[in-house]
């Protein structure tokens, strides 16, 4: 378990005060945008730029947003200017990059790609490299 999942106790806290740490890390797909767990990201093609998230419910079961409670961290070759955030309706802060929401696929594991350029839920759902274009 993550410090970013912990529930209880002073580990919140300092995960909370750091954030999401963003890492960049090869895959079969080219050099993707990960969680330093190892999670890949993912954007959605429906969610422009600036725009508020569109992925909920049913979508959000299949494709959890990756929620931070502090200000994203920047890893190595990741340009930290570029990680904010953007509200959801319920009040919890989603990771973004170059403006655009972040997902995870809920079946993928630490290394895993299982949905890369799937199109579900009525857009395509594609990993994203440092430039902030997907892969």
């Amino acid at each position: 378990m993550s410090a970013e999942t912990v529930e209880s106790g002073p580990v919140v806290s300092a995960a909370a005060k750091r954030g999401i740490r963003v890492s960049l890390r090869s895959t079969s797909f080219g050099k993707a945008l990960v969680h330093s767990a190892g999670r890949a990201f993912y954007l959605f093609d429906l969610e422009k730029k600036g725009k508020k998230p569109r992925c909920y419910g049913d979508c959000a079961r299949a494709w959890p947003p990756v929620i931070t409670k502090g200000k994203p961290r920047a890893g190595p070759g990741v340009p930290g200017k570029r990680l904010g955030t953007v509200p959801r309706t319920d009040g919890r802060r989603q990771l973004t990059y170059l403006g655009r929401p972040l997902y995870y696929y809920v079946d993928d594991t630490r290394d895993q790609i299982l949905c890369h350029d799937v199109f579900e839920f009525g857009g395509n759902w594609l990993l994203i490299d440092k430039s902030g274009r997907p892969l």
